[in-house]
């Protein structure tokens, strides 16, 4: 068994790494925009590093890109134990339309560190992560936390694949009409039908309350193709 064990860790570099990029086109209320993605994670055998890109296209009257955002973190393992210390970095900006003039905003810089737990089965074929991180986000909110869990898992011969993340932070947020919040969430679970072995259909839910400006509780499903490299 310990044997089994050693040889799944050396071999984990190779068995767990993906490279993809993603195109959805948003069907939420009053959005019909395209948003590309390009996502990845990579394993080595000091821990394991992600990162995405996204972008949302002809949002409004914006003709081009109308908003660019940026993940990346960094997982250390401690040891031989399934846990390790997280790092991470997000940031983006944005504009818009207007008369008489156009406009633009950024999205505030975060920082996040803390514990991370994460488990896979033998073959890798299932398994999440769960995260407890401090934030600071500039400008805005200097203590903050972050709860986090990712997922993913393949059935049926390695033909469907179901993934996602769901995050709990606290951020002040405040709106048009006056009303404030302290916390967001966001969920994004991800359904798909793995065509072949680059080649992937599917769709992806994004399930909020409180975020990205939007006062309460919202539901936006995409339509999505993905090519894995």
């Amino acid at each position: 068994m310990k044997k089994y064990i050693l040889l799944s860790l050396l071999l984990l570099p190779l068995l767990v790494k993906a490279q993809n990029i993603q195109l959805h086109y948003d069907m939420g209320k009053d959005r019909g925009y395209l948003t590309s993605t390009v996502e990845m994670f990579k394993a080595d055998k000091l821990g394991n590093t992600f990162f995405f890109i996204d972008m949302n296209y002809n949002v409004g009257d914006v003709k081009g890109v109308s908003l660019a955002y940026f993940e990346i973190a960094r997982v250390l393992k401690l040891g031989k134990s399934p846990f390790g210390f997280h790092a991470e970095f997000n940031g983006g900006f944005g504009q818009f339309a207007a008369s008489p003039f156009n406009g633009a905003y950024s999205i505030n810089n975060a920082w996040l560190g803390g514990l991370d737990y994460s488990w896979n089965n033998a073959d890798f074929s299932k398994g999440f992560s769960l995260k407890a991180l401090y934030k600071t986000i500039r400008h805005k909110q200097d203590a903050s936390f972050q709860l986090t869990g990712v997922w993913h898992a393949n059935f049926l011969n390695n033909k469907v694949t179901f993934s996602g993340f769901a995050d709990f932070w606290k951020e002040d947020m405040f709106y048009f009409n006056q009303e404030a919040t302290e916390y967001v969430f966001l969920a994004e679970p991800q359904l798909w039908f793995n065509a072949t072995k680059n080649l992937s259909l599917g769709s992806e839910i994004e399930i909020s309350n409180n975020f990205g400006g939007m006062h309460g509780f919202h539901v936006n499903p995409t339509i999505a193709g993905k090519w894995n490299f």
